[in-house]
Formats: structure tokens, sequence, C-alpha cells
């Protein structure tokens, strides 16, 4: 019996020592130790770049390093003070944190294989006719052409008479001397807020905009900056309702979103239910 009880312990010792042996070591090295954790030189690649200088990234790994140990250091002594009910609170609300990380993660992988986010003009069209009370604008937006010159440019009679008329004659000749203008814009069939012509056309501001807020309106004013010629073709006022096309990306989104939750829901459903088929999810009576 006692020939057999140091078998068994020589084969245990053996068992020990060939797990020790085969246990794989973690051969980074180390650079602080603050009881059982380790920092490595892996850790500190997400703090240092190349624009860094020897100097600063000295610097900056030591102040790393102390964050480091501060942050452990108060880890483990939460862990020694903090009551046993506090601690299980924490992990509970960790391991829920995870799980919402994952969750998300996965459902918006699986909606951006999935979703559709071509919106068409009718379905835009539909949304916007049922829904024209919540698109009332809170400023006056236009529509217009203009053409900023220097006051001594060579004939700005022409000019004018070209940009009044506008014909498809005159569209061409002004974009071809558009060298010689300072700013100009001849793209008259898009809405552009008032805020933004006063910003980006010196001779516009807020005393003299109501000249630009009138329909079929020529405008032209001088300052020490030159001549602004402007055609006003259409005009909303705030409290008007916000065209389509105005507001078309915003309804593309909203549509896209609502697309998006009632996705969520099927997805959610879809695989709670190949769950339960493939016996992965049961519910014990």
């Amino acid at each position: 019996m006692r020939i057999k009880s140091l078998s068994i312990l020589s084969i245990l010792i053996v068992c020990v020592t060939s797990c020790n042996f085969y246990k794989e070591t973690d051969e980074r090295k180390p650079i602080a130790r603050v009881g059982d954790n380790y920092l490595y030189q892996d850790d500190l690649v997400s703090v240092l770049s190349d624009a860094v200088s020897g100097q600063d990234s000295t610097l900056i790994v030591q102040n790393f390093i102390k964050e480091w140990a501060t942050e452990q250091l108060l880890v483990d002594g939460a862990q020694i003070n903090l009551s046993e009910k506090k601690q299980k609170h924490f992990n509970k609300l960790i391991d829920q944190y995870k799980n919402d990380l994952f969750s998300k993660a996965y459902l918006e992988a699986l909606v951006k294989r999935n979703l559709d986010t071509a919106v068409s003009k009718a379905e835009a069209a539909t949304y916007y006719e049922g829904n024209k009370e919540a698109f009332k604008l809170n400023e006056e937006l236009i529509k217009f052409r203009y053409i900023h010159v220097d006051k001594n440019i060579i004939d700005l009679k022409g000019i004018k008479k070209r940009f009044q008329e506008f014909n498809s004659s005159d569209k061409i000749a002004l974009d071809s001397m558009a060298i010689q203008f300072k700013s100009y814009s001849l793209n008259d069939s898009i809405w552009v807020k008032m805020s933004q012509v006063i910003s980006k056309i010196p001779g516009v501001n807020s005393e003299n905009k109501n000249q630009l807020l009138k329909k079929s309106n020529f405008v032209q004013l001088t300052d020490s900056l030159g001549v602004y010629l402007m055609q006003v073709n259409q005009v909303l006022l705030r409290n008007d309702t916000a065209p389509l096309e105005y507001v078309k990306p915003i309804i593309n989104q909203i549509v896209i979103n609502r697309r998006k939750l009632e996705l969520i829901k099927k997805l959610e459903k879809d695989i709670t239910k190949d769950a339960i088929k493939n016996k992965e999810f049961e519910i014990y009576n």
C-alpha cells in the first residue's frame, strides 16, 4: 500500500511539474506593477504618436504610469473596503454595460447590412403632406443670383444687362467672364437662408436685407468693396411652410430612422424566434 501511495504522489508531482512547464508565459516586458497587475510596454502604444518628441514622450509616459497606478490602487482599495453588497451591485452594472455594448454593436452591424436607405420622392412627399405644420420656417429663405464686381470694372452696364435678362447666351457670357468677378453665384434655383446671404455677401446686412425680401426684385448695392447685382426670384418669410425640396434631407433622415427602429424590433423578434426554433432558448415551467 505504501508503494502504491508513493507512486500516486510521484504521478501528481510529475503532473503539476508538467502543467507548469507547458503553461504559456507572458513574454511581454512589464514597466510597472501594482499588486498582481502589470503594465506593459505594449500598453503605451495608444498614448504615444510619432509626432511626440523624446522629452515630451518621457513626460507623457511618466504621467500615464502614475495615472494607471493610481487607478489600480483605488480599485484595489475599493475591493477591500467596499461592502460585498455594493461590489455585487457594481459588478452587475459592469455586466449589464458589457451586454449593452455587445448587443448594440451586433444590432448596428445587422441594421447596416439590411437597412434600405433609399427614400423615394413619393414617400418623402407623403410624409411632407402629412406633417406640414412641423416644417414652419424660423427664418427667411430666398432664391436668387448675384455678382460682386469692382466699381471700375469694364462694361458694368453690359454685365448688368446680361445679368437681368439672363437668357441662355447671357449665362454663357457671364460664366466666361466670371474671372473678373470678386464673387458670384448664378444658380438661382436653390433656396438659401437669408442669414447665409448676409454672412457671405459684404454688401448685404440686417439693415438693407428687406430690399431682397421681395419676389422678382432686382437690387443693386454699392459700398467701398464694390458693386453688388442681385436678382431675387422667390422669397419665403418666417412662419411660411418650408418647401419640400428644402426639407427633403430632413424628411429622408426621419424616414430612415423610422425604418431603423422597425428593423431593430424585427431583428430582435427574429433572433429570439430562431433561438427557440433551434432549441437554444427555452423557458422552463
